[in-house]
């Protein structure tokens, strides 16, 4: 049994990017989909597909994207920030800035999972879930 299914998720993205690995197959969740579409949409990974399976919980492939010549991984860092033991919440005038703005904070709010850039614009706060840089 699995007590954090998001740090799970947020590892094996972790692990597969230090091996060099162009995909990585992970169990499927509502918050897990919401966080692969925005690592999508900030150009984190180069594409992610959802599939279903006989137990209906599906599996998220994710192709990661590293750089055409240095192959460096887009992801540098990605850090769990809020655990089952220690949320971590903030208010609208709180939401954090990761390396000054180059990074992307994942929230988990009112309005659905979005970026700490989002949640600026329409100034809500809510859990913090990760640091992706």
């Amino acid at each position: 049994m699995n007590t954090d299914p998001i740090a799970d998720y947020l590892t094996r993205i972790r692990n597969a990017v230090a091996a060099k690995h162009r995909l990585v197959e992970i169990p499927a969740s509502n918050l897990k989909k919401n966080i692969t579409k925005i690592l999508f949409e900030k150009g984190y990974i180069l594409n992610y597909k959802f599939e279903e399976t006989e137990n209906n919980q599906g599996n998220i492939k994710i192709a990661l994207k590293y750089h055409p010549e240095t192959k460096t991984p887009a992801i540098t860092t990605i850090d769990r920030v809020s655990t089952p033991g220690l949320r971590k919440y903030v208010n609208a005038n709180e939401l954090p800035r990761v390396i000054n703005g180059l990074g992307v904070a994942i929230l988990s709010t009112s309005k659905g999972v979005i970026t700490d850039k989002e949640a600026r614009k329409l100034n809500v706060g809510g859990e913090v879930i990760c640091y992706v840089s």
